[in-house]
C-alpha cells in the first residue's frame, strides 16, 4: 500500500490506512464535498494566511516561545528535586540509595514512552491541546507530590509527572516544522532544544536553595506554580499550528462535509500530502490510530539513520545525566561545596549550551545556506550534518577534560570548564540531529519522539550503573572510556551519513525522497 508520496507503508499486522477511502457504505451518507477556497486547493494553501508558515514573524515566534516554555518546564521538574533527595530520604524513610535515586529517575522512564502515544496524537488531532493538557496535568501532579504521605505515592506521582511533561518533547518539534521551512528552522529549533538542556541546569540551582531555606515540599509547589504561569501565558497565545487541523476547521466553518480521505485537505511542505484521521470514521479510524501509535517504533527500527543518530544523542544524554547525579558528591567531598552553592556547579553545562546556541546556530545556518547554494539553491537533510561534526569533536574533549581534572583535584573551575566544553558539543549535536530528523522524515513528530524515547531511556539507566564505572576506573579512567565511545559513535557515522544519507533515504519507505 502506498502513501500519497508513492511510498509503501504496509507492515505486517499494522495496516496502513493512509490512502484508503472510507467504506462505500459511509460514502452513501455523505453530501457532495465542497472545496474551501481558503485551504483545500494546494496552491491556495501555500499562499493562505491561515497556513502557519505564512504567519507574521511575531505570531510565529510567539508560538515558538510558548512551545519552548512548555519544553523547559519538564526537565526543570525532573531535576529540581536532586539537591533535596537526602531530605526526601529522611521524610519518607528511604534507606536504599537505588530506591532514592528512583524517585528522581522514574520521571525519565515515563518521559521516554509517553511520546509514543502523544506524538501520533498530535499528528491526528493537532499539537496545541496536547501541549496544554499535558501542562495542566503537571500542575495537579506536582502539587500532589508536595502533599503525599508515602514513598510509593511519591514515586507513582513522579512517574505520572514524567508522562504529562513529555507532551512538548513529543510534538514541540512538529510545531516548529509546521511554522518554518527547512532554511528558516535552525534558530527556532535551537530555542526549542535549549529548554530540555537548560532545565536540568537551572533546576538544581533553584532546588538547592529552596530546599535549604524552606524544604523539599516547596520545590514541588514551585514547579506547580511555574506550570500555572505557563498555562496563563500559553492557553491564550498559542494557536494551532498543524495544517490538516486548521483546514478541517476552515471546512467546518464553510459547512463542508468531507467524507473521502483522498479528498480531504492535506499539509504541503512537511513531507507532502498527509491526510488526517479527523476525516476517517469507524473501522478505518481504529486502523489509523494503530498505525500512528506504532510509527515511532517503526521509524526507529526500520531506519538505520534514525537509529544511529538517536543512539548517539542517547549516549550523550546518558553521560549528561551521569554527570548530573555525580556532581553533588564530587563538589561536596573534593571541593567542600554545600547544597546551595553546589548547585552552581551545574552552570558550566549551561554556559556551554548557551554558547552553542549563539555560535552553533549561526554556523549551522551558514553551512546549510552555503551547501544549498552550491546545489542550485536546493537544500537537503544531509546539509545539516556538517554542524554535527563540530559537536562531535567537542563532546569527547569535554569529557576527557572533566574526568582527568576532577581526578587530579585541580582547581574547581577546571572540571566546570570541561563540562562547559561538553555542553557546547552536546547542544550542537542535539540541534543538528533534530533538524536532520525533521527535514528527512515524512512524520517529523514521530521521528523526534523515537529519538526522545531512546534518549530518556538511556538517561534513566545511566545513573543507575554509571557510578560503578567511576568506582572501578576512577573519574579519569571512567570518563576516558565514555569519551572513547563518544568518538566511535559521533565521528565516523555522521561522516558516512553525510555522503550516503541521501542514497539510504531514497531506499527507505519512511523518509522523504
Amino acid at each position: 500500500m502506498n502513501n500519497a508520496n508513492g511510498v509503501e507503508l504496509e507492515e505486517p499486522n499494522v495496516p496502513d490506512v493512509e490512502t484508503e477511502k472510507v467504506d462505500e457504505d459511509s460514502k452513501g451518507n455523505c453530501s457532495e464535498v465542497q472545496q474551501d477556497p481558503k485551504g483545500n486547493d494546494e496552491d491556495d494553501w501555500d499562499t493562505s494566511p491561515h497556513n502557519p508558515r505564512n504567519w507574521s514573524s511575531t505570531r510565529k515566534w510567539t508560538a515558538v516561545g510558548v512551545v519552548s516554555l512548555y519544553t523547559f518546564i519538564a526537565p526543570l521538574a525532573s531535576s529540581m528535586i536532586a539537591p533535596g533527595l537526602p531530605e526526601i530520604g529522611t521524610q519518607y524513610h528511604i534507606t536504599s540509595s537505588t530506591e532514592l535515586n528512583l524517585v528522581l529517575s522514574i520521571f525519565l522512564l515515563s518521559f521516554a514512552f509517553a511520546p509514543l502515544i502523544l506524538a501520533p496524537l498530535s499528528e491526528m488531532y493537532g499539537r496545541t491541546w496536547v501541549l496544554h493538557i499535558g501542562n495542566l496535568l503537571s500542575i495537579g501532579i506536582n502539587l500532589g507530590c508536595a502533599f503525599v504521605k508515602t514513598k510509593q505515592s511519591l514515586i507513582a506521582l513522579r512517574f505520572l509527572a514524567g508522562a504529562a511533561g513529555a507532551a512538548p518533547a513529543a510534538c514541540g518539534g512538529g510545531s516548529i516544522a509546521d511554522l518554518f521551512d527547512e532554511k528558516g528552522r535552525a534558530s527556532a529549533m535551537a530555542l526549542y532544544i535549549l529548554g530540555p538542556l537548560l532545565g536540568p541546569i537551572i533546576g538544581p540551582v533553584a532546588g538547592g536553595f529552596i530546599t535549604q531555606d524552606v524544604g523539599i515540599k516547596w520545590v514541588f509547589i514551585v514547579i506547580g506554580v511555574v506550570c500555572g504561569v505557563a498555562a496563563l501565558i500559553g492557553i491564550p497565545l498559542l494557536q494551532e499550528t498543524y495544517g490538516p487541523v486548521i483546514r478541517l476547521r476552515l471546512n467546518k466553518k464553510a459547512q463542508s462535509n468531507v467524507c473521502d480521505i483522498e479528498t480531504n485537505p492535506t499539509q504541503k511542505g512537511d513531507g507532502g500530502k498527509r491526510p488526517t484521521i479527523l476525516y476517517a470514521t469507524g473501522k478505518q479510524r481504529a486502523k489509523y490510530v494503530l498505525n500512528n501509535l506504532t510509527r515511532p517504533i517503526l521509524i526507529l527500527a526500520k531506519s538505520f539513520i534514525c537509529f544511529i543518530l538517536s543512539l548517539y544523542l542517547a549516549f550523550n544524554n546518558g553521560i549528561y545525566y551521569l554527570m548530573f547525579v555525580t556532581f553533588a558528591e564530587l563538589f561536596a567531598t573534593t571541593y567542600g561545596f554545600g547544597p546551595g552553592v553546589g548547585g552552581l556547579a551545574y552552570l558550566g553545562l549551561g554556559v556551554g549550551f548557551i554558547s552553542a546556541t549563539i555560535v552553533g546556530v549561526r554556523f549551522a545556518d551558514r553551512v546549510y545556506a552555503h551547501l544549498a547554494r552550491k546545489n542550485g539553491g536546493k537544500g537537503k537533510p544531509e546539509m545539516r550534518i556538517p554542524a554535527m561534526f563540530l559537536g562531535s569533536l567537542f563532546v569527547p574533549i569535554g569529557i576527557f577534560w572533566y574526568g582527568w581534572s576532577a581526578q587530579a583535584k585541580l582547581h574547581w573551575i577546571m572540571p566546570i570548564i570541561g563540562t562547559g566544553i561538553f555542553g557546547f558539543g552536546l547542544m550542537n549535536s542535539f540541534l543538528s540531529v533534530n533538524l536532520y530528523l525533521v527535514d528527512a522524515f515524512t512524520f517529523a513528530a514521530s521521528a523526534l519522539a523515537a529519538g526522545s524515547v531512546f534518549r530518556s531511556m538511556v538517561g534513566f539507566i545511566f545513573p543507575l550503573f554509571g557510578e560503578d564505572i567511576y568506582k572501578r576506573l576512577g573519574l579519569g579512567g571512567g570518563n576516558s572510556l565514555l569519551a572513547g565511545l563518544a568518538i566511535v559513535l559521533g565521528i565516523p557515522f555522521p561522516v558516512w551519513i553525510y555522503f550516503k544519507g541521501e542514497e539510504m533515504r531514497q531506499k527507505n519507505q519512511l523518509t522523504k525522497s
